[in-house]
Protein backbone atom coordinates (compact mmCIF):
# COMPACT_ATOMS: atom_id res chain seq x y z
CA UNK A 1 0.00 0.00 0.00
CA UNK A 2 2.86 2.36 0.83
CA UNK A 3 4.54 1.70 -2.54
CA UNK A 4 1.24 2.18 -4.40
CA UNK A 5 0.61 5.46 -2.57
CA UNK A 6 4.14 6.69 -3.37
CA UNK A 7 3.70 5.75 -7.05
CA UNK A 8 0.40 7.61 -7.29
CA UNK A 9 1.82 10.64 -5.48
CA UNK A 10 4.79 10.91 -7.87
CA UNK A 11 2.60 10.43 -10.94
CA UNK A 12 -0.21 12.75 -9.82
CA UNK A 13 1.30 16.05 -11.01
CA UNK A 14 2.43 14.87 -14.49
CA UNK A 15 -0.87 13.05 -15.03
CA UNK A 16 -2.87 16.14 -14.04
CA UNK A 17 -0.82 18.45 -16.29
CA UNK A 18 -1.13 16.14 -19.29
CA UNK A 19 -4.84 15.62 -18.66
CA UNK A 20 -5.55 19.37 -18.66
CA UNK A 21 -3.04 20.65 -21.20
CA UNK A 22 -2.76 17.71 -23.57
CA UNK A 23 -5.71 15.31 -23.39
CA UNK A 24 -8.28 18.10 -23.14
CA UNK A 25 -6.98 20.14 -26.14
CA UNK A 26 -6.53 17.06 -28.32
CA UNK A 27 -9.98 15.76 -27.38
CA UNK A 28 -11.46 19.16 -28.17
CA UNK A 29 -9.76 19.15 -31.54
CA UNK A 30 -11.09 15.67 -32.34
CA UNK A 31 -14.62 16.63 -31.29
CA UNK A 32 -14.42 19.79 -33.43
CA UNK A 33 -13.45 17.68 -36.43
CA UNK A 34 -16.43 15.33 -35.95
CA UNK A 35 -18.91 17.96 -34.76
CA UNK A 36 -21.05 17.45 -37.89
CA UNK A 37 -20.39 13.75 -38.26
CA UNK A 38 -17.84 11.93 -40.36
CA UNK A 39 -19.10 13.37 -43.65
CA UNK A 40 -17.24 16.72 -43.50
CA UNK A 41 -14.05 14.91 -42.47
CA UNK A 42 -14.26 12.61 -45.49
CA UNK A 43 -15.02 15.64 -47.67
CA UNK A 44 -11.83 17.37 -46.51
CA UNK A 45 -9.77 14.22 -47.04
CA UNK A 46 -11.24 13.85 -50.54
CA UNK A 47 -10.22 17.31 -51.76
CA UNK A 48 -7.60 17.37 -54.57
CA UNK A 49 -5.54 19.91 -52.62
CA UNK A 50 -5.52 17.60 -49.60
CA UNK A 51 -4.18 14.82 -51.81
CA UNK A 52 -1.42 17.12 -53.12
CA UNK A 53 -0.53 18.15 -49.57
CA UNK A 54 -0.39 14.53 -48.39
CA UNK A 55 1.72 13.46 -51.36
CA UNK A 56 4.18 16.31 -50.91
CA UNK A 57 4.46 15.58 -47.18
CA UNK A 58 5.21 11.88 -47.75
CA UNK A 59 7.50 12.46 -50.75
CA UNK A 60 9.59 15.23 -49.19
CA UNK A 61 9.88 13.43 -45.84
CA UNK A 62 10.87 10.13 -47.50
CA UNK A 63 13.49 11.74 -49.73
CA UNK A 64 14.95 13.79 -46.87
CA UNK A 65 15.07 10.69 -44.66
CA UNK A 66 17.02 8.68 -47.24
CA UNK A 67 19.52 11.51 -47.77
CA UNK A 68 19.91 12.03 -44.01
CA UNK A 69 20.81 8.36 -43.51
CA UNK A 70 23.29 8.35 -46.41
CA UNK A 71 25.02 11.52 -45.21
CA UNK A 72 24.81 10.70 -41.50
CA UNK A 73 26.31 7.20 -41.42
CA UNK A 74 29.91 8.20 -42.33
CA UNK A 75 29.81 11.07 -39.82
CA UNK A 76 28.42 8.77 -37.12
CA UNK A 77 31.41 6.47 -37.57
CA UNK A 78 33.98 9.27 -37.75
CA UNK A 79 32.65 11.07 -34.68
CA UNK A 80 31.87 8.11 -32.42
CA UNK A 81 34.44 5.43 -33.32
CA UNK A 82 37.45 7.57 -34.15
CA UNK A 83 39.41 9.98 -31.97
CA UNK A 84 40.95 12.98 -33.69
CA UNK A 85 41.62 16.63 -32.77
CA UNK A 86 38.47 18.74 -32.87
CA UNK A 87 36.05 15.80 -33.06
CA UNK A 88 34.08 17.02 -30.01
CA UNK A 89 33.64 20.49 -31.51
CA UNK A 90 32.56 19.03 -34.87
CA UNK A 91 30.11 16.71 -33.09
CA UNK A 92 28.55 19.67 -31.29
CA UNK A 93 28.50 21.76 -34.49
CA UNK A 94 26.64 19.05 -36.40
CA UNK A 95 24.07 18.84 -33.60
CA UNK A 96 23.30 22.59 -33.72
CA UNK A 97 21.00 22.37 -36.80
CA UNK A 98 18.71 19.90 -35.02
CA UNK A 99 17.93 22.33 -32.22
CA UNK A 100 17.82 25.43 -34.41
CA UNK A 101 14.38 26.98 -34.77
CA UNK A 102 12.86 25.69 -38.00
CA UNK A 103 12.07 29.23 -39.08
CA UNK A 104 15.78 30.12 -38.74
CA UNK A 105 16.66 27.16 -40.95
CA UNK A 106 14.16 28.39 -43.53
CA UNK A 107 15.59 31.93 -43.47
CA UNK A 108 19.17 30.63 -43.76
CA UNK A 109 18.32 28.52 -46.82
CA UNK A 110 16.43 31.37 -48.45
CA UNK A 111 19.53 33.52 -48.02
CA UNK A 112 21.76 30.74 -49.41
CA UNK A 113 19.56 29.75 -52.36
CA UNK A 114 17.97 33.12 -53.19
CA UNK A 115 18.77 35.05 -56.34
CA UNK A 116 21.45 37.09 -54.54
CA UNK A 117 22.77 34.12 -52.56
CA UNK A 118 25.96 32.14 -53.23
CA UNK A 119 23.95 29.24 -54.71
CA UNK A 120 21.29 31.36 -56.36
CA UNK A 121 22.48 30.24 -59.80
CA UNK A 122 21.08 26.76 -59.05
CA UNK A 123 17.52 28.10 -59.07
CA UNK A 124 16.50 26.09 -56.00
CA UNK A 125 14.86 28.90 -54.04
CA UNK A 126 11.21 28.11 -53.42
CA UNK A 127 11.49 24.62 -54.95
CA UNK A 128 10.81 21.18 -53.55
CA UNK A 129 14.53 20.37 -53.78
CA UNK A 130 15.34 23.40 -51.63
CA UNK A 131 12.80 22.30 -49.01
CA UNK A 132 14.27 18.77 -48.95
CA UNK A 133 17.75 20.26 -48.49
CA UNK A 134 16.48 22.25 -45.52
CA UNK A 135 14.89 19.15 -43.99
CA UNK A 136 18.13 17.17 -44.40
CA UNK A 137 20.12 20.00 -42.83
CA UNK A 138 17.73 20.01 -39.90
CA UNK A 139 17.58 16.23 -39.27
CA UNK A 140 20.91 14.64 -40.22
CA UNK A 141 22.02 15.12 -36.59
CA UNK A 142 19.39 12.57 -35.49
CA UNK A 143 21.10 9.88 -37.56
CA UNK A 144 24.54 10.90 -36.31
CA UNK A 145 23.54 10.84 -32.65
CA UNK A 146 21.29 7.76 -32.70
CA UNK A 147 23.44 5.53 -34.91
CA UNK A 148 26.66 6.97 -33.46
CA UNK A 149 25.61 6.10 -29.91
CA UNK A 150 24.88 2.51 -31.00
CA UNK A 151 28.11 2.32 -33.01
CA UNK A 152 30.08 3.68 -30.07
CA UNK A 153 28.98 0.79 -27.86
CA UNK A 154 29.56 -2.07 -30.34
CA UNK A 155 32.11 -4.65 -29.33
CA UNK A 156 34.90 -4.36 -31.95
CA UNK A 157 36.09 -7.94 -31.45
CA UNK A 158 33.55 -9.44 -33.88
CA UNK A 159 34.76 -7.21 -36.70
CA UNK A 160 38.39 -7.84 -35.79
CA UNK A 161 37.79 -11.61 -35.92
CA UNK A 162 36.19 -11.31 -39.37
CA UNK A 163 39.13 -9.22 -40.57
CA UNK A 164 41.57 -11.79 -39.19
CA UNK A 165 39.81 -14.45 -41.29
CA UNK A 166 40.49 -12.41 -44.44
CA UNK A 167 37.36 -10.25 -44.78
CA UNK A 168 37.94 -6.79 -46.23
CA UNK A 169 36.56 -3.59 -44.66
CA UNK A 170 33.51 -3.59 -46.94
CA UNK A 171 32.75 -7.23 -46.13
CA UNK A 172 33.16 -6.63 -42.39
CA UNK A 173 30.77 -3.70 -42.57
CA UNK A 174 28.19 -5.61 -44.62
CA UNK A 175 28.26 -8.86 -42.66
CA UNK A 176 29.08 -7.80 -39.09
CA UNK A 177 28.61 -4.09 -38.44
CA UNK A 178 25.51 -3.35 -40.51
CA UNK A 179 23.37 -6.16 -39.00
CA UNK A 180 24.30 -4.94 -35.53
CA UNK A 181 23.42 -1.35 -36.43
CA UNK A 182 20.24 -2.14 -38.36
CA UNK A 183 17.86 -1.54 -35.40
CA UNK A 184 19.49 1.84 -34.68
CA UNK A 185 19.38 2.83 -38.36
CA UNK A 186 15.71 1.86 -38.72
CA UNK A 187 14.85 3.66 -35.50
CA UNK A 188 16.72 6.80 -36.60
CA UNK A 189 15.11 6.73 -40.05
CA UNK A 190 11.64 6.41 -38.52
CA UNK A 191 12.22 9.37 -36.21
CA UNK A 192 13.76 11.44 -39.03
CA UNK A 193 10.74 10.76 -41.23
CA UNK A 194 8.51 11.90 -38.38
CA UNK A 195 10.50 15.11 -37.89
CA UNK A 196 10.60 15.80 -41.65
CA UNK A 197 6.85 15.23 -42.01
CA UNK A 198 6.27 17.72 -39.19
CA UNK A 199 8.92 20.25 -40.28
CA UNK A 200 6.56 23.19 -39.93
CA UNK A 201 8.86 26.22 -40.06
CA UNK A 202 11.06 24.99 -42.91
CA UNK A 203 8.14 24.32 -45.27
CA UNK A 204 6.23 27.44 -44.22
CA UNK A 205 9.24 29.71 -44.78
CA UNK A 206 10.57 28.14 -47.99
CA UNK A 207 7.45 26.70 -49.61
CA UNK A 208 5.30 29.82 -49.75
CA UNK A 209 1.93 29.13 -51.35
CA UNK A 210 3.29 26.64 -53.87
CA UNK A 211 4.25 23.85 -51.50
CA UNK A 212 2.46 22.90 -48.32
CA UNK A 213 2.77 20.04 -45.85
CA UNK A 214 0.03 18.80 -43.56
CA UNK A 215 1.30 21.05 -40.75
CA UNK A 216 1.47 24.22 -42.84
CA UNK A 217 -1.94 23.43 -44.31
CA UNK A 218 -3.40 23.22 -40.78
CA UNK A 219 -1.81 26.59 -40.01
CA UNK A 220 -3.11 28.24 -43.19
CA UNK A 221 -6.61 26.79 -42.75
CA UNK A 222 -6.71 28.15 -39.21
CA UNK A 223 -5.14 31.59 -39.58
CA UNK A 224 -5.96 32.59 -43.17
CA UNK A 225 -9.16 30.77 -44.11
CA UNK A 226 -10.66 30.30 -40.61
CA UNK A 227 -11.75 26.79 -41.67
CA UNK A 228 -11.36 25.20 -38.23
CA UNK A 229 -13.26 22.03 -39.10
CA UNK A 230 -11.00 21.27 -42.08
CA UNK A 231 -7.94 22.00 -39.93
CA UNK A 232 -9.28 19.63 -37.26
CA UNK A 233 -9.83 16.91 -39.87
CA UNK A 234 -6.21 17.18 -41.05
CA UNK A 235 -5.01 17.25 -37.43
CA UNK A 236 -6.85 13.97 -36.76
CA UNK A 237 -5.25 12.38 -39.82
CA UNK A 238 -1.82 13.59 -38.73
CA UNK A 239 -2.40 12.32 -35.19
CA UNK A 240 -3.20 8.82 -36.48
CA UNK A 241 -0.21 8.69 -38.83
CA UNK A 242 2.25 10.05 -36.27
CA UNK A 243 1.02 7.61 -33.63
CA UNK A 244 1.58 4.71 -36.04
CA UNK A 245 5.10 5.97 -36.78
CA UNK A 246 5.90 6.25 -33.09
CA UNK A 247 4.60 2.74 -32.49
CA UNK A 248 6.87 1.46 -35.27
CA UNK A 249 9.81 3.40 -33.83
CA UNK A 250 9.17 1.97 -30.36
CA UNK A 251 9.24 -1.59 -31.73
CA UNK A 252 12.70 -1.12 -33.25
CA UNK A 253 14.16 1.27 -30.65
CA UNK A 254 17.52 0.12 -29.38
CA UNK A 255 17.34 -0.35 -25.61
CA UNK A 256 19.29 2.55 -24.12
CA UNK A 257 21.40 1.51 -21.17
CA UNK A 258 24.33 3.06 -19.39
CA UNK A 259 27.29 0.84 -20.20
CA UNK A 260 30.04 0.50 -17.66
CA UNK A 261 32.65 -0.15 -20.35
CA UNK A 262 32.51 1.45 -23.76
CA UNK A 263 35.22 0.69 -26.36
CA UNK A 264 37.63 3.61 -26.54
CA UNK A 265 37.70 5.44 -29.89
CA UNK A 266 40.87 4.74 -31.85
CA UNK A 267 43.13 6.95 -33.90
CA UNK A 268 42.22 7.22 -37.62
CA UNK A 269 44.00 4.96 -40.10
CA UNK A 270 44.50 5.19 -43.82
CA UNK A 271 41.29 3.31 -44.60
CA UNK A 272 39.34 5.90 -42.56
CA UNK A 273 40.20 8.77 -44.93
CA UNK A 274 36.95 8.43 -46.99
CA UNK A 275 34.70 8.76 -43.93
CA UNK A 276 36.73 11.70 -42.63
CA UNK A 277 36.39 13.40 -46.01
CA UNK A 278 32.64 12.69 -46.07
CA UNK A 279 32.36 14.18 -42.57
CA UNK A 280 34.27 17.29 -43.67
CA UNK A 281 31.95 17.67 -46.67
CA UNK A 282 28.90 17.33 -44.42
CA UNK A 283 30.33 19.93 -42.03
CA UNK A 284 30.82 22.32 -44.96
CA UNK A 285 27.26 21.73 -46.16
CA UNK A 286 25.94 22.42 -42.66
CA UNK A 287 28.11 25.51 -42.23
CA UNK A 288 27.21 27.05 -45.63
CA UNK A 289 23.67 28.25 -44.73
CA UNK A 290 24.79 29.52 -41.33
CA UNK A 291 27.77 31.42 -42.72
CA UNK A 292 25.59 32.90 -45.45
CA UNK A 293 23.08 33.94 -42.78
CA UNK A 294 25.82 35.68 -40.77
CA UNK A 295 27.25 37.46 -43.81
CA UNK A 296 23.81 38.62 -44.92
CA UNK A 297 23.06 40.03 -41.47
CA UNK A 298 26.21 42.16 -41.68
CA UNK A 299 25.23 43.75 -45.03
CA UNK A 300 22.94 46.78 -45.24
CA UNK A 301 22.33 48.80 -48.42
CA UNK A 302 25.23 47.06 -50.14
CA UNK A 303 27.79 47.86 -47.44
CA UNK A 304 29.24 46.12 -44.39
CA UNK A 305 27.34 47.43 -41.42
CA UNK A 306 25.84 46.61 -38.02
CA UNK A 307 22.68 48.52 -38.91
CA UNK A 308 20.55 45.37 -38.90
CA UNK A 309 21.62 44.58 -35.36
CA UNK A 310 21.15 48.16 -34.17
CA UNK A 311 17.64 48.11 -35.63
CA UNK A 312 16.72 45.19 -33.36
CA UNK A 313 16.28 47.67 -30.53
CA UNK A 314 13.51 49.65 -32.23
CA UNK A 315 9.99 48.55 -33.22
CA UNK A 316 9.14 48.67 -36.93
CA UNK A 317 6.14 48.52 -39.19
CA UNK A 318 5.97 44.74 -38.82
CA UNK A 319 6.38 44.72 -35.03
CA UNK A 320 4.73 46.18 -31.98
CA UNK A 321 7.82 45.60 -29.83
CA UNK A 322 11.59 45.69 -30.49
CA UNK A 323 13.31 42.40 -31.29
CA UNK A 324 15.38 42.79 -28.12
CA UNK A 325 12.16 42.73 -26.12
CA UNK A 326 11.07 39.60 -28.00
CA UNK A 327 14.44 38.02 -27.18
CA UNK A 328 13.89 38.74 -23.49
CA UNK A 329 10.43 37.19 -23.80
CA UNK A 330 11.93 34.11 -25.51
CA UNK A 331 14.56 33.66 -22.81
CA UNK A 332 12.04 34.08 -20.01
CA UNK A 333 9.59 31.70 -21.68
CA UNK A 334 12.32 29.11 -22.37
CA UNK A 335 13.45 29.29 -18.74
CA UNK A 336 9.91 28.67 -17.51
CA UNK A 337 9.40 25.86 -20.03
CA UNK A 338 12.70 24.26 -19.00
CA UNK A 339 11.97 24.04 -15.27
CA UNK A 340 8.46 22.77 -16.05
CA UNK A 341 9.83 20.09 -18.39
CA UNK A 342 12.52 19.08 -15.89
CA UNK A 343 10.04 18.87 -13.03
CA UNK A 344 7.56 16.79 -14.99
CA UNK A 345 10.21 14.75 -16.80
CA UNK A 346 12.10 14.02 -13.58
CA UNK A 347 8.97 12.75 -11.87
CA UNK A 348 8.07 10.65 -14.92
CA UNK A 349 11.59 9.16 -15.10
CA UNK A 350 11.51 8.21 -11.41
CA UNK A 351 8.04 6.65 -11.76
CA UNK A 352 8.85 4.46 -14.77
CA UNK A 353 12.35 3.32 -13.73
CA UNK A 354 11.75 2.07 -10.18
CA UNK A 355 11.74 -1.71 -9.89
CA UNK A 356 8.21 -3.10 -9.90
CA UNK A 357 7.00 -5.51 -7.22
CA UNK A 358 4.36 -7.64 -8.88
CA UNK A 359 2.70 -7.78 -12.29
CA UNK A 360 0.04 -5.20 -11.42
CA UNK A 361 2.59 -2.55 -10.51
CA UNK A 362 4.57 -3.39 -13.66
CA UNK A 363 1.48 -2.93 -15.84
CA UNK A 364 0.64 0.37 -14.13
CA UNK A 365 4.15 1.68 -14.77
CA UNK A 366 3.94 0.55 -18.40
CA UNK A 367 0.64 2.37 -18.90
CA UNK A 368 2.04 5.51 -17.27
CA UNK A 369 5.15 5.37 -19.48
CA UNK A 370 3.02 5.20 -22.62
CA UNK A 371 0.75 7.98 -21.37
CA UNK A 372 3.67 10.32 -20.65
CA UNK A 373 5.05 9.76 -24.16
CA UNK A 374 1.79 10.86 -25.82
CA UNK A 375 3.02 14.44 -26.53
CA UNK A 376 5.63 12.96 -28.86
CA UNK A 377 2.76 11.56 -30.93
CA UNK A 378 1.22 14.98 -31.54
CA UNK A 379 2.94 17.73 -33.49
CA UNK A 380 3.42 21.16 -31.97
CA UNK A 381 1.09 22.69 -34.54
CA UNK A 382 -1.70 20.28 -33.61
CA UNK A 383 -1.10 20.96 -29.92
CA UNK A 384 -1.20 24.73 -30.44
CA UNK A 385 -4.36 24.40 -32.50
CA UNK A 386 -5.93 22.30 -29.73
CA UNK A 387 -5.05 24.97 -27.18
CA UNK A 388 -6.58 27.59 -29.45
CA UNK A 389 -10.01 25.98 -29.73
CA UNK A 390 -10.47 24.45 -26.26
CA UNK A 391 -8.93 26.58 -23.52
CA UNK A 392 -11.18 29.61 -23.92
CA UNK A 393 -10.27 32.61 -21.78
CA UNK A 394 -7.17 30.80 -20.42
CA UNK A 395 -5.56 31.47 -23.82
CA UNK A 396 -4.63 34.95 -22.55
CA UNK A 397 -2.66 33.54 -19.62
CA UNK A 398 1.08 34.23 -20.07
CA UNK A 399 1.94 30.75 -18.74
CA UNK A 400 0.19 29.02 -21.64
CA UNK A 401 3.13 29.40 -24.08
CA UNK A 402 5.75 27.95 -21.67
CA UNK A 403 3.36 25.12 -20.79
CA UNK A 404 2.97 24.26 -24.48
CA UNK A 405 6.74 24.42 -24.99
CA UNK A 406 7.33 22.27 -21.90
CA UNK A 407 5.02 19.60 -23.33
CA UNK A 408 6.98 19.69 -26.61
CA UNK A 409 10.27 19.23 -24.71
CA UNK A 410 8.94 16.68 -22.19
CA UNK A 411 9.56 13.48 -24.24
CA UNK A 412 13.16 14.54 -24.92
CA UNK A 413 13.78 15.12 -21.20
CA UNK A 414 12.23 11.77 -20.30
CA UNK A 415 14.22 9.84 -22.91
CA UNK A 416 17.41 11.48 -21.64
CA UNK A 417 16.84 10.67 -17.97
CA UNK A 418 15.15 7.24 -18.14
CA UNK A 419 18.19 5.28 -19.44
CA UNK A 420 20.40 6.77 -16.74
CA UNK A 421 18.03 6.17 -13.83
CA UNK A 422 17.20 2.73 -15.23
CA UNK A 423 20.89 1.84 -15.15
CA UNK A 424 21.23 2.48 -11.39
CA UNK A 425 21.45 -0.79 -9.47
CA UNK A 426 18.35 -1.00 -7.29
CA UNK A 427 20.34 -2.88 -4.67
CA UNK A 428 22.13 0.36 -3.81
CA UNK A 429 18.79 1.96 -2.97
CA UNK A 430 17.82 -1.09 -0.91
CA UNK A 431 21.11 -0.90 0.99
CA UNK A 432 20.54 2.80 1.71
CA UNK A 433 17.00 2.04 2.87
CA UNK A 434 18.26 -0.71 5.19
CA UNK A 435 20.57 1.87 6.79
CA UNK A 436 17.60 4.10 7.53
CA UNK A 437 17.61 6.44 4.49
CA UNK A 438 14.23 7.66 3.35
CA UNK A 439 13.20 8.04 -0.32
CA UNK A 440 14.58 11.59 -0.55
CA UNK A 441 17.88 10.64 1.07
CA UNK A 442 18.14 7.63 -1.23
CA UNK A 443 17.71 9.87 -4.27
CA UNK A 444 20.30 12.39 -3.03
CA UNK A 445 22.93 9.78 -2.19
CA UNK A 446 22.35 7.12 -4.88
CA UNK A 447 20.63 8.63 -7.90
CA UNK A 448 21.73 12.27 -7.96
CA UNK A 449 25.50 11.61 -8.28
CA UNK A 450 24.74 9.52 -11.39
CA UNK A 451 22.03 11.66 -12.95
CA UNK A 452 23.29 15.23 -12.47
CA UNK A 453 25.18 15.43 -15.79
CA UNK A 454 22.31 14.00 -17.86
CA UNK A 455 19.96 16.29 -15.92
CA UNK A 456 21.96 19.35 -16.97
CA UNK A 457 22.12 18.03 -20.53
CA UNK A 458 18.35 17.51 -20.53
CA UNK A 459 17.94 21.08 -19.29
CA UNK A 460 20.09 22.29 -22.19
CA UNK A 461 18.05 20.34 -24.73
CA UNK A 462 14.77 21.56 -23.23
CA UNK A 463 15.98 25.17 -23.18
CA UNK A 464 17.08 25.19 -26.82
CA UNK A 465 13.96 23.38 -28.01
CA UNK A 466 11.79 25.87 -26.13
CA UNK A 467 13.85 28.84 -27.31
CA UNK A 468 13.23 27.97 -30.93
CA UNK A 469 9.75 26.41 -30.72
CA UNK A 470 7.56 27.87 -33.44
CA UNK A 471 4.70 25.46 -34.19
CA UNK A 472 2.58 25.82 -31.04
CA UNK A 473 3.86 29.32 -30.23
CA UNK A 474 2.70 30.67 -33.59
CA UNK A 475 -0.89 29.98 -32.49
CA UNK A 476 -0.56 31.19 -28.90
CA UNK A 477 1.87 34.13 -28.80
CA UNK A 478 0.21 37.51 -28.32
CA UNK A 479 1.11 40.45 -30.56
CA UNK A 480 2.50 42.47 -27.66
CA UNK A 481 4.70 39.62 -26.36
CA UNK A 482 5.96 37.53 -29.30
CA UNK A 483 8.96 35.21 -29.16
CA UNK A 484 11.91 35.61 -31.52
CA UNK A 485 10.86 32.82 -33.97
CA UNK A 486 7.44 34.47 -34.32
CA UNK A 487 9.10 37.85 -34.86
CA UNK A 488 11.41 36.43 -37.55
CA UNK A 489 8.46 34.97 -39.44
CA UNK A 490 6.58 38.26 -39.26
CA UNK A 491 9.61 40.21 -40.47
CA UNK A 492 10.20 38.05 -43.54
CA UNK A 493 6.48 38.28 -44.32
CA UNK A 494 6.64 42.09 -44.64
CA UNK A 495 8.33 43.79 -47.61
CA UNK A 496 11.34 46.01 -47.09
CA UNK A 497 15.11 45.54 -46.98
CA UNK A 498 15.28 46.65 -43.34
CA UNK A 499 12.67 44.10 -42.22
CA UNK A 500 14.54 41.32 -44.00
CA UNK A 501 17.89 42.48 -42.59
CA UNK A 502 16.43 42.51 -39.08
CA UNK A 503 15.12 38.97 -39.65
CA UNK A 504 18.64 37.85 -40.61
CA UNK A 505 20.16 39.55 -37.55
CA UNK A 506 17.56 38.07 -35.21
CA UNK A 507 18.15 34.64 -36.74
CA UNK A 508 21.90 34.94 -36.09
CA UNK A 509 21.31 35.93 -32.46
CA UNK A 510 18.99 32.96 -31.94
CA UNK A 511 21.37 30.55 -33.71
CA UNK A 512 24.31 31.80 -31.62
CA UNK A 513 22.40 31.27 -28.37
CA UNK A 514 21.48 27.75 -29.50
CA UNK A 515 25.08 26.93 -30.46
CA UNK A 516 26.44 28.05 -27.10
CA UNK A 517 23.97 25.86 -25.22
CA UNK A 518 24.75 22.87 -27.44
CA UNK A 519 28.50 23.25 -26.85
CA UNK A 520 27.82 23.14 -23.12
CA UNK A 521 25.59 20.06 -23.57
CA UNK A 522 28.35 18.33 -25.55
CA UNK A 523 30.76 18.80 -22.65
CA UNK A 524 28.22 16.98 -20.45
CA UNK A 525 27.69 14.18 -22.96
CA UNK A 526 27.36 10.65 -21.60
CA UNK A 527 26.97 7.48 -23.72
CA UNK A 528 23.26 7.20 -22.89
CA UNK A 529 22.43 10.53 -24.50
CA UNK A 530 22.26 9.64 -28.13
CA UNK A 531 18.83 8.40 -29.06
CA UNK A 532 16.17 10.96 -29.74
Amino acid sequence: MRRAAALLALAALPVAVLAVFFVLPVSGMVSRGFSDGIGPVLDVLGRPRTHRVLWFTVWSAGTATALSVVLGLPAAYALHRLSWPGSRVVRAALLVPFVLPTVVVGVAFRELLGEAGPLGFLGLDGTAAGIVAGLVFFNVAVVIRTVGAAWESLDPRAGEAAAALGAGPATVFRTVTLPALRPAIVSAATVVFLFCATGFGVVLTMGGLRYSSVETEIYLLTTNLLDLQAAAALSILQLVVVTLLLTAAARVRVPAVVRRSVPRPRRPRRQDVPVLVATAVLLALVAAPLVTLLVGSLRAQGHWSLANYRALGTPGTALLVPVTTALATSLRTAFDATWMALLLGGLVAVVVTRRSHGSTERRVRGVLDGFFMLPLGVSAVTLGFGFLITLGSFRENPLLVPIAQALVALPLVVRTLVPVLGGVDDRLRQAAASLGAGPLRQFLTVDLPVVWKPLLAAAGFAFTVSLGEFGATSFLARDESPTVPVVIFRLIGHPGAMNYGMALAASVVLAAATAVVMLLVERLRVPSIGAF
